[in-house]
């Protein structure tokens, strides 16, 4: 992709990811959903996915997989919210950039 990825929407995106799943989903699942959208190494999304955290938009917990345990993340009440907010903010942003592309129509 030609457009740079800010934080905000890569915490918008994965914090997507992880509302699919009411009971959370680890890691490596995260990692493998956002690439189908944008171009993301495991190295990146770590760091994000502790951020989320600290920032008590996501909690982690390990469940046992096949004789180790996997790291979980679901998302907090107050991640809920802010998914929320990134939805409807993305709502607005994406008509005026669409606006501009489709010809300039009132933004």
């Amino acid at each position: 992709m030609v457009f740079n990825t800010g934080a905000a929407l890569l915490d918008a995106i994965v914090l997507a990811v992880v509302s699919r799943e009411p009971e959370g989903t680890y890691g490596y699942r995260i990692t493998q959903e956002v690439r189908q959208v944008i171009d993301l190494s495991e190295s990146t999304l770590y760091p994000v996915l502790r951020r989320l955290q600290r920032d008590d938009c996501l909690e982690v917990y390990d469940r046992e997989f096949g004789g180790r345990n996997r790291r979980y993340y679901r998302l907090t009440p107050r991640g809920d919210a802010q998914l929320k907010l990134y939805r409807a903010e993305w709502e607005r942003y994406s008509e005026k950039i669409s606006g501009m592309f489709e010809g300039g129509r009132d933004v």
